[in-house]
C-alpha cells in the first residue's frame, strides 16, 4: 500500500483553514499532521512533524509564508512548500520559485486546485494554478534570455542569485544577512563566492555587475 502523504496547513483565517481540514480529511492518502494560524507556528510545526508538505498562506502574521520559506531553504529542511496567495503577483510569485517554493495556489481556486497540488508538489512536481500558469512559462523564458546574455549566471546557485538581486536593490550586507536570518559574515562570504563566480575583481565590481544586470536577476 502506498504510503501516504503528511501535511501540515498554515492560515490566519480558520474558516478558510477549517475548509482545508475537511477536504483533507476526506482524501484517505493524506495524513494532516498539524495546522496553524501564522507563520511561526507553521515553522515550528514543520520542524516538529517533519511533513512532506507544507500549505502555507502567504500573508500571515509573525512570519510570512515567503518567510518561512525562506529559513526552511537556509536550513535545509526537508519539506517540499506550496503557497496559498490571493493574487496573482509577478514579483511575489518569482520569490517564492526563488525560495524553492514548487505550488503556487490562487485561493479563489483553492477548492479545485489544492488536492493537486498536494498530490503533484509531494512527488516533487511543480503545481501553478492553471489561471497563472503564464507566470511559470515567463519566469522560464526570463531565465533563458538572462543565461544567453550572461552564461555566467549559470554557475550561481538560487542563494547566490538571490542575493546578487538583493545588492542590485541597494541592500547593504547586515541588510541581507536580517533577510537571510544569517550573520553579516556569512553574507561576505557568499558575495566572495560569488565575485569569485563571475569572475569580478575590485570593491564596487560585484555592485556595478548585479546593477548592470539587474533586470535580469
Amino acid at each position: 500500500m502506498k504510503k501516504p502523504i503528511t501535511l501540515i496547513i498554515a492560515d490566519d483565517h480558520p474558516v478558510f483553514r477549517k475548509g482545508l481540514f475537511v477536504l483533507i480529511e476526506a482524501d484517505p492518502s493524506i495524513v494532516l499532521l498539524g495546522e496553524a494560524g501564522n507563520g511561526e507556528a507553521a515553522l515550528s510545526l514543520i520542524e516538529e512533524k517533519k511533513p512532506d508538505v507544507a500549505l502555507l498562506d502567504i500573508a500571515m502574521p509573525q512570519m510570512t509564508g515567503l518567510q518561512v520559506a525562506k529559513i526552511v531553504q537556509e536550513r535545509g529542511l526537508p519539506v517540499k512548500l506550496a503557497i496559498l496567495t490571493m493574487n496573482a503577483d509577478e514579483e511575489l510569485f518569482n520569490e517564492a520559485m526563488d525560495l524553492g517554493v514548487i505550488g503556487y495556489i490562487l485561493k479563489e481556486n483553492a477548492v479545485g486546485d489544492v488536492m493537486n497540488s498536494i498530490q503533484a508538489v509531494a512527488q516533487g512536481q511543480y503545481y501553478i494554478s492553471p489561471s497563472i500558469s503564464g507566470l511559470l512559462f515567463k519566469r522560464s523564458q526570463k531565465k533563458q534570455n538572462a543565461l544567453q546574455k550572461t552564461p555566467e549566471l549559470a554557475d550561481l546557485t538560487p542563494t547566490e542569485l538571490r542575493i546578487l538581486k538583493l545588492i542590485a536593490g541597494n541592500k547593504t550586507s547586515k541588510e541581507i544577512a536580517v533577510d537571510f536570518c544569517i550573520s553579516p559574515k556569512t553574507v561576505e562570504n557568499h558575495r566572495a563566492n560569488i565575485a569569485d563566480k563571475l569572475k569580478l575583481r575590485g570593491n564596487n565590481a560585484l555592485l556595478r555587475f548585479a546593477l548592470e544586470h539587474k533586470s535580469l536577476l
